[in-house]
């Protein structure tokens, strides 16, 4: 499952997402519209929008300004403050490597583990 439309500006791989095909195609096949914005009363996701739309960046670890306030704050509302806090600290990691090595590379990363 090496497609980059599940290589989100986030930092979440959306080939391990429960909600991939059920709920959601993935973020770049909605077009940052997954079904959470509108559980959330947003119309398209801030950090796509920020890193896609406005800034014409594959994703947020290519921004000069990564980690910015919107990527440290957006959350789950359903995550626990520990949680919140260890996927923040995830993401980063993956944002940091898939800069370094390229999202294809990073994709066959994803799906060799």
């Amino acid at each position: 499952m090496n497609d980059i439309n599940y290589a989100p500006v986030c930092g979440i791989y959306c080939g391990e997402c429960n909600f991939l095909g059920k709920q959601c195609a993935g973020c770049k096949n909605v077009a940052g519209r997954p079904f959470w914005t509108s559980l959330m009363a947003l119309e398209i996701c801030p950090l796509y929008d920020c890193c896609l739309n406005q800034k014409q960046l594959e994703h947020c670890g290519l921004c000069v300004d990564f980690p910015c306030e919107t990527f440290n704050t957006l959350r789950d509302p359903n995550m626990s403050d520990d949680e919140f806090e260890k996927s923040l600290i995830s993401r980063q990691q993956t944002l940091r490597r898939r800069a370094e090595i390229g999202t294809d590379d990073w994709l066959q990363e994803k799906a060799a583990s």
